[in-house]
């Protein structure tokens, strides 16, 4: 056979040995093809490896592009250097703002890096009578993108009730659906906290993987019961990766990113998390087999994720292994470590100028009492994860109005048009300093968010962000200190991941003046309406108890 390729002098990584061997590997028609020592060959291209480890490139199962701020094309651009020649996004942020045609619009895009997709099995999160989106995925929806072959996998159930507990809900159905036209499609999970009977009955309809905060307990749970684990950043503790260790659990999990944010992609993606692994004291083999061939195999991608004959030529040259510093990426063997922008998509007026909701006033950040004082529900942050957990307190009203006191107020705009309405919470562990922050990017319903301690200050925000028709605003002293403009949909954007990194930054630098303390300020401020995460959080329609699916209202007693 003859050859395109020839990659000489690397210690080649065999998946199946989980062990380097010092090996030349063939490249034809953008496929490895001979992996041998001293492969000779007349006409092909010789690279060089120069004694550096040669790895798959990195495959991340779980992750969602939005997350990034950014569309499909740029996310693949700056994504790519970092060595991840293989994502599964789950969409359901775009599905979320502009439903079906917002799925369509990131499957059009033709992008350098291989993007398949999971289908956005929980829009909304809930379901309409808890939160209001303005895209709505039902089992119709479902079973026509079932036929693209671009989706790999159901994304994240994430409606643990209705899936476990009510037999003709949407979830229920469109499991129903997926088992119907694609049997053996995975079907990923989204179960934090739940364990004992509730998580079998969870695996039990269908749901074989979860990847949201874990601790030993849970893996080894989950495990022990069958689910398949993706392990993002934050469950990377020391008692989590000990249990994979001591359990030999490599063949049960991967390493997943789930959110990157463009600030945060700048400096690195799936491949800082491989590298941690390592520092961790996981065997350097097993970290990149739990990267590469554990990934790939979870979702039937069976032509990639090992260096083999047969499989699609992705693949990392390292300098370093220990540090897994990355000299060169490959795309079906093209070198792809500095590519560089073609020409942007055209983005669709209809998922501009997107929030349709009132310039607030002060009036609407004034919760309007009768009486002394009042008991209040609360939702107070964590600091090292996106659950709250949930407070009472006396608070006193004066003049008619209820003091917030240390509080701040938490106030979500419905912005598709359909209501108007506006619903109050109050948040411990917030802002320390007087301002506020406004926001559409609220997972995952993407209504505004105003989070604030100053009136003036919310108000201020609130309508600056209209006026950019979404993205970030923060507010301190009565004037913007930072912005970050996400006109599509209100969620993302097209410009570059460097430049938006560095105003996403702003923001985040921004929101740490203001006193807010958390390990991913965004994240958390964004998760405080994610009615799917633990254990109060809040919607357009009013403060909900995740667990049980309920709302509550804001003040529970008045004197």
């Amino acid at each position: 056979m003859t050859y395109d390729i020839i990659v000489k002098n690397c210690w080649v990584f065999n998946s199946f040995l989980k062990k380097f061997i010092f090996n030349d590997v063939a490249i034809k028609d953008g496929k490895f093809a001979y992996i041998a020592p001293n492969i000779q060959s007349d006409s092909a291209k010789i690279i060089d490896g120069n004694n550096a480890y040669m790895i798959p490139g990195l495959i991340d199962i779980h992750m969602h592009i939005e997350s990034s701020m950014s569309i499909p094309y740029c996310f693949a651009y700056s994504a790519l250097p970092w060595g991840t020649t293989t994502v599964v996004a789950d969409p359901h942020e775009i599905a979320n703002v502009a439903g079906k045609e917002g799925i369509l619009f990131f499957l059009s895009q033709q992008t350098p890096l291989d993007i398949f997709y999971g289908i956005p099995s929980s829009v909304p999160s809930t379901n309409p009578n808890l939160e209001t989106t303005k895209g709505i995925i039902g089992v119709d929806e479902v079973k026509e993108l079932l036929d693209d072959p671009r989706i790999v996998c159901l994304g994240e159930v994430m409606n643990f009730h209705d899936v476990c507990y009510e037999e003709n809900s949407l979830s229920a159905n469109i499991i129903k659906a997926c088992k119907e036209k694609r049997f053996q499609m995975p079907l990923e999970g989204h179960c934090p906290k739940i364990d004992g009977e509730q998580l079998q009955t969870f695996i039990y309809k269908g749901i074989s993987a979860d990847h949201t905060h874990q601790t030993y307990k849970s893996v080894y749970e989950k495990i022990s019961n069958g689910m398949f684990l993706e392990i993002q950043r934050k469950s990377m503790t020391k008692e989590v990766i000990d249990c994979l260790i001591e359990n030999n659990f490599y063949e049960y999990f991967c390493f997943v990113t789930d959110d990157v944010m463009a600030d945060k992609l700048c400096y690195g993606h799936l491949n800082e998390l491989v590298a941690l692994a390592i520092k961790m004291g996981m065997p350097k083999e097993m970290a990149i087999y739990c990267a590469t061939f554990t990934s790939a195999r979870r979702m039937h991608l069976d032509d990639r994720g090992a260096i083999a004959p047969g499989r699609i030529a992705d693949f990392i040259l390292l300098d370093d292994i220990d540090n897994f510093k990355i000299k060169k990426v490959y795309k079906k063997g093209i070198d792809v470590s500095n590519l560089t922008h073609k020409q942007l998509p055209n983005i669709p007026e209809k998922f501009l100028n997107s929030l349709h909701c009132k310039m607030a006033t002060i009036a609407d950040f004034q919760v309007r009492l009768d009486g002394n004082e009042a008991l209040c529900n609360i939702m107070a942050i964590e600091p090292h994860s996106t659950f709250t957990h949930h407070q009472q307190r006396w608070l006193k009203i004066k003049d008619g109005i209820l003091d917030k006191e240390d509080l701040s107020l938490i106030t979500i705009f419905e912005r598709y048009g359909k209501s108007q309405d506006i619903a109050y919470g109050l948040v411990a562990n917030a802002l320390k300093k007087q301002g506020a922050i406004a926001s559409s990017w609220a997972h995952d319903h993407h209504n505004v968010l105003v989070l604030g301690n100053n009136n003036e200050d919310m108000v201020l925000a609130q309508n600056e962000l209209l006026k950019m028709q979404g993205g970030f605003v923060v507010v301190k002293d009565h004037q913007v200190i930072a912005r970050c403009v996400l006109k599509i949909g209100g969620i993302v954007t097209s410009k570059p991941i460097e430049e938006l990194g560095k105003d996403l930054e702003k923001v985040r630098e921004a929101i740490k003046a203001l006193g807010y303390e958390h390990d991913n300020e965004i994240m958390s401020i964004a998760t405080l309406s994610l009615l799917v995460s633990p254990t109060l959080k809040i919607s357009d329609k009013g403060l909900v108890l995740t667990k049980e699916q309920k709302i509550i209202n804001l003040v529970e007693e008045v004197k």
